[in-house]
């Protein structure tokens, strides 16, 4: 018998090249489905990369974030058995955590537990690998706890820096790890939930 595909939302709020890298990853996959993207920000260009690919997408603010009665039926309404944070600003409210226990995860562009929490999102977090001095940067894959950036780590990628690093070079190298690797660390994931 044919195992069903897990439906997935992406949650994002920004310019969304690590939401179109998972559409573009799952496209033809039998086992995945990025059925929803949702943003906290109606500008957000994620949600046009989704749109080109026919993605249903929705604009939740914070308000209704936060509210149970507006979240889980446009959960239910996708049948979404799976939450991915792709670059997802707002933290997520508990009710949605305890509905899908191990099953949010989130992208953290540093190698936690340095430099996560509160404020340490973008290029917030490279300038403060850049100011530590940090000999390498990377990217965090974990599972979403109410703890800001607290919940155990799935998988980790490294790459070394230089000196010379500017807090872009740092960035972009992070970056590259996220296009290579998040995807399959994902897809990862889901196979053994």
């Amino acid at each position: 018998m044919k195992k069903e595909k897990v439906n997935v939302a992406v949650f994002v709020s920004g310019g969304g090249t690590n939401c179109e890298n998972l559409i573009r990853y799952f496209q033809h996959s039998e086992t995945v489905n990025i059925a929803l993207v949702v943003s906290n920000k109606a500008d957000a260009y994620a949600l046009v990369r989704a749109e080109r690919f026919d993605i249903p997408t929705t604009v939740v603010p914070k308000a209704e974030l936060n509210n149970p009665d507006v979240m889980m039926p446009l959960m239910q309404r996708y049948d979404i058995q799976f939450i991915v944070l792709a670059g997802f600003l707002p933290l997520v409210p508990d009710y949605l955590i305890d509905a899908y226990p191990r099953r949010i995860i989130n992208l953290h562009p540093a190698l936690l537990p340095k430099f996560g929490g509160k404020g340490m999102w973008g290029h917030h977090v490279h300038e403060a690998v850049k100011a530590a001095g940090e000999k390498e940067t990377g990217m965090t894959v974990h599972y979403v706890t109410p703890v800001c950036d607290g919940g155990e780590i799935i998988a980790q990628y490294r790459t070394a820096l230089s000196p010379n690093d500017t807090v872009d070079d740092i960035a972009e190298k992070e970056h590259q790890l996220e296009m290579e690797f998040f995807p399959k660390v994902v897809e990862e994931v889901l196979l053994r939930s």
